[in-house]
């Protein structure tokens, strides 16, 4: 709600502005019932392997136009152990805030575009009926050659300006792998070498646990194979309903 002098001075400049009833919270009550009113156009899910470019395909299509509502980035956070490194998480109340207005923001869109999520990204619990939805859409799974996702994994979470954190993290999930391949990744962070850090907890842990969280119908689920990011943007447009 506006102060009265805040309330002169755009009188002053001329400045039609509407007055909130209730102000913010009654914003964010409002915004809680169109999460679970407001149609959900129908979505297309970029799935895949930890470091296949999902978000970087997001942000490309993002800025090329398509609707994209990038869950992520409202929650500020990778959705993994290490995901909110060099990030400051969003809490639970603005990103539901952030999420109804995206979906408001494309109630006439004929679809949107997102990233496949599990329910919780970090500490942030994607609300059950948009997350219902994400389940029964298609899924496309997107799936790029094993040192291209390395180097998109160290170009988006730069492990050497945030080395302390990286090791932080790993240790959190250190018990979860193989004892010689955590002693292995142990000694690659204490010599910096990063390259064979993400190799081996792509291959002995993000992707193991990838493959059993994710079960689709066959129904639903399109693979995409790439050779690049590029292509795998190209092929991700190909299978997106014509405008």
């Amino acid at each position: 709600m506006r102060s009265k002098t805040a309330a002169t001075v755009l009188d002053l400049m001329n400045i039609n502005v509407n007055r909130l009833s209730g102000g913010i919270k009654a914003y964010r009550l409002w915004m809680k019932e169109q999460l679970d009113t407001v149609t959900i156009p129908e979505l297309y899910v970029l799935n895949g392997h930890t470091g296949n470019g999902k978000t970087k395909i997001l942000q490309t299509l993002k800025s090329q136009g398509y609707p994209v509502i990038n869950l992520e980035q409202l929650a500020s956070h990778r959705g993994s152990i290490f995901g909110q490194i060099g990030l400051e998480p969003t809490n639970q109340r603005m990103f539901d805030l952030q999420l109804g207005e995206a979906l408001i923001h494309y109630q006439q869109a004929p679809y949107i575009i997102i990233e496949g999520e599990s329910s919780r990204i970090g500490r942030i619990i994607i609300p059950e009926r948009f997350f219902n939805q994400k389940e029964i859409s298609r899924q496309l799974f997107i799936t790029l050659p094993i040192e291209k996702r390395i180097r998109l994994i160290l170009s988006d979470y730069h492990p050497e300006t945030y080395h302390d954190q990286f090791v932080e993290a790993f240790s959190i999930i250190k018990r979860r792998i193989h004892t010689p391949v955590a002693h292995r990744i142990d000694k690659a962070l204490q010599s910096h070498d990063y390259h064979s850090v993400i190799r081996d907890l792509l291959d002995y842990y993000y992707d193991p646990r990838y493959i059993h969280s994710t079960v689709y119908p066959e129904a639903l689920i399109t693979t995409i194979e790439a050779s690049s990011l590029e292509e795998a943007i190209v092929q991700v447009k190909q299978h997106l309903p014509v405008s």
